[in-house]
């Protein structure tokens, strides 16, 4: 007979966390196990200077200064003090900074009531938007120039109608890579 070491919810002794069948399906009681994470483009960095910088990479001749831009944003991006990163776990959705990244902002699963994508945000060059998180008809967190804004909003709902509880957010599950008409409609320039 063949037992599932996968189903095992009591620890190793060596004080390992049970492992996952599927990736992401840890229980909350259990642990807290990532669902996604993303890192925000470098619009994030200087809104100002990355649209200068898709301007310049739509024309032939200023298109390395561009890339110059646009390298000199990435790396800022990724300074040891300042690169950040969205995480979405089954009990929290975390801002964190830092090469070894630690929470600076969270919000519990169960305290969001509904996110949403501010519109005149969205920036078709980086594909990227700011998402709103919403508890109690108050905004108690953004994040900025999200890549994939729609797929990520569809990831946190999908996660709290999961694991937030009973009463949180009714209504369908919406796979993150469905096309969303608030993004489908949106026209580059």
């Amino acid at each position: 007979m063949v037992h599932d070491l996968s189903q095992e919810v009591t620890a190793a002794a060596n004080g390992q966390l049970p492992r996952q069948a599927v990736a992401g399906l840890m229980p909350p009681q259990l642990a807290e196990a990532m669902i996604r994470e993303v890192w925000p483009t470098i619009r994030s960095v200087s809104a100002g200077i990355a649209s200068l910088s898709a301007l310049f990479m739509r024309s032939v001749v200023l298109a390395p200064l561009g890339w110059m831009l646009n390298g000199l944003l990435f790396f800022r991006k990724l300074a040891p003090a300042i690169c950040q990163r969205y995480t979405l776990t089954n009990r929290r959705l975390m801002v964190r900074r830092g090469w070894k990244p630690t929470p600076v902002q969270e919000v519990p699963l169960k305290d969001i009531d509904d996110v949403r994508l501010i519109a005149d945000t969205y920036d078709p060059f980086y594909r990227s938007g700011d998402l709103q998180v919403l508890s109690g008809g108050k905004e108690v967190l953004r994040l900025v120039a999200v890549p994939q804004p729609e797929s990520f909003r569809q990831a946190i709902l999908n996660a709290v109608r999961a694991w937030g509880g009973p009463d949180k957010l009714k209504g369908p599950f919406v796979p993150a890579s469905a096309p969303s008409p608030s993004t489908d409609g949106v026209k580059s320039a």
